[in-house]
């Protein structure tokens, strides 16, 4: 049984001590131990949840629709209720992980996914399916709100960005394992296994969350401050970078600002701030339409005369390519930064969306055009994979101020999860009325407003403590700079 209160940990492992930096100064070199990276990776691996769901779903969409007699309507629910239950879960993250802790919202969440799925495998109605795949959204919801803080607070440095992107990779990891099984399954018709996957990893994770440490800034929060400094001297191997650490951050609880991030969000304009550009990120993730290609990507096929067998597949290397990149982009986030990934995304899915927009609007066919659009869909989810996709994650579990950071993640992944419910629930109807080629041409347009955005708001955050972003954030520093160290 999981209690918010565990102190268990691994045991300290070496590492490179570190300076605490100030908002004048550059940045140390930040010490992370084994321990810290192992634990991270842990949690990381809910993002293979996330995926898993994602990938499967739009391989048995299809036989749930012949099999229940479902409509067209009714499969956009089968797969927006999902989007439902990550709405409310990600709104009861916010207040169950600050109360509990993030380890137990976690173990709590793969509870939920393992229900889920096993409503969806016997379901003998489709209300059960509904009902299976409303709590697994809920368990999504409190994984992509728990999993990228938990990860910000365990980690250092350049590990920190390495290992929320680590989440996102595994996400699409998970959703490649989807597509995968769907492919393999789909010759015949194993729809009711194909749903039932996600109880054996989340199984897997819930065993792994026993052995993980609270996080050090919850337990400093709630004024327990040497049960902190434990874990952080088992997190960092080092006392003495353990110790500057947790006085960075019993420096920031104590600067007189009020507790919670309703009291902050009234009297703060700083934290109304941070709180916007976080909603914004992930308003604009959802509107570079990856959704529309992950839950519908057989559907987009079977439309461009792909038959079933070759839409699976097809869809499987879409999976394919996301993964990949998901890899790469662990890489490229620590040596390029934030900004540069994230604009050169923006750029190639825009580039990507405009050309399948143009194929589908043409009504073009023959296999040149089928692989054209192929080509288009490929091209745009690795766009997605190195920059969007990872670093919205990242970012906003960076910009939010300690006291307030449980409030403003938790605003922005509702508001990621309530505009995923929104495109995913109108699509197929927005396709059927303005077609398939003014739709990849609105979300084309999408990608250009992003790259605005992002040029005009966004900070480079690499290597940037988060303390110190927090101090610019608090100077009144424009948010496109509180990542800088150079003074104004």
């Amino acid at each position: 049984m999981l209690q918010p209160a565990d102190q268990s940990v691994s045991p300290p492992h070496g590492a490179v001590p570190a300076t605490p930096a100030t908002a004048g100064s550059p940045p140390p070199s930040a010490g992370t131990g084994g321990a810290a990276a192992r634990a991270a990776l842990t949690t990381a691996c809910a993002g293979l949840l996330v995926g898993l769901d994602t990938g499967l779903i739009a391989e048995a969409l299809g036989f749930i629709g012949r099999d229940f007699h479902a409509s067209a309507r009714a499969q956009e629910w089968v797969v927006s209720v999902l989007m439902v239950g990550a709405l409310l879960g990600s709104g009861a993250a916010g207040v169950f992980s600050s109360r509990f802790g993030r380890r137990l919202a976690l173990g709590t969440a793969t509870l939920l996914i393992g229900l889920g799925a096993l409503l969806c495998a016997t379901a003998g109605l489709i209300g059960q399916i509904l009902l299976g795949r409303f709590l697994i959204g809920m368990a999504i919801g409190i994984c992509t709100f728990t999993a990228p803080l938990y990860i910000s607070e365990l980690t250092t440095g350049r590990m920190r960005g390495t290992m929320v992107t680590t989440f996102s990779m595994l996400q699409s990891a998970g959703i490649l394992l989807g597509y995968l099984a769907g492919g393999i399954l789909s010759g015949g018709g194993h729809w009711r296994l194909m749903v039932g996957l996600p109880v054996i990893p989340a199984a897997l994770l819930f065993m792994g969350c026993a052995f993980l440490p609270s996080s050090p800034s919850w337990l400093a929060a709630k004024g327990r401050f040497e049960d902190a400094r434990k874990v952080l001297r088992s997190l960092r191997g080092d006392e003495v970078t353990a110790d500057r650490e947790l006085d960075n951050i019993r420096r920031e609880l104590g600067a007189g600002k009020p507790v919670g991030g309703f009291a902050l969000l009234r009297t703060r304009p700083f934290f109304r701030r941070s709180v916007a550009l976080g909603i914004g990120l992930q308003v604009m993730q959802q509107l570079t339409g990856i959704n529309v290609v992950m839950y519908y990507a057989p559907k987009i096929l079977e439309g461009a005369h792909f038959g079933t067998a070759a839409a699976a597949w097809a869809t499987v290397m879409v999976g394919a390519v996301n993964a990949v990149v998901g890899v790469l982009a662990i890489f490229m986030v620590s040596r390029w930064g934030r900004r540069p990934l994230l604009v050169t995304s923006c750029v190639i899915m825009a580039v990507a969306l405009a050309a399948a927009g143009v194929i589908e609007g043409m009504h073009l066919t023959g296999l040149g055009a089928v692989l054209a659009l192929v080509a288009a869909l490929l091209v745009f989810v690795a766009g997605f994979g190195m920059g969007a996709g990872p670093l919205v994650w990242t970012l906003c579990s960076e910009i939010q101020p300690i006291e307030g950071r449980d409030f403003g993640v938790a605003c922005s992944t509702l508001a990621n999860w309530g505009m995923d419910w929104a495109v995913s629930n109108t699509f197929l109807s927005i396709v059927a009325v303005a077609g398939a080629g003014w739709t990849f041409a609105g979300f084309s347009v999408m990608n250009v407003v992003f790259v605005l955005f992002t040029l005009a708001l966004v900070p480079e955050t690499r290597d940037v403590p988060l303390e110190v972003i927090e101090q610019h954030l608090e100077a009144g520093r424009p948010l496109r700079e509180i990542g800088r160290y150079t003074n104004r």
